[in-house]
């Protein structure tokens, strides 16, 4: 595996938990936002599923 492909998991690694992060600190602050706020979550999941095995591939 090259440094820039593992360079970029990093990053992208980095910048999903970031979001993640912020989605959490939002329903903590804003509870009516909870329902969307968890699909949100959600679909960050899935597109953690769908590129992680391309990155790593």
């Amino acid at each position: 595996m090259s440094s820039l492909v593992l360079l970029v998991a990093v990053l992208l690694v980095l910048v999903v938990a970031l979001v993640v992060g912020v989605l959490v600190y939002l329903t903590h602050r804003q509870p009516v936002w909870a329902v969307p706020l968890t699909t949100g979550l959600v679909g960050a999941t899935l597109l953690a599923a769908v590129v992680v095995p391309i990155v790593v591939r």
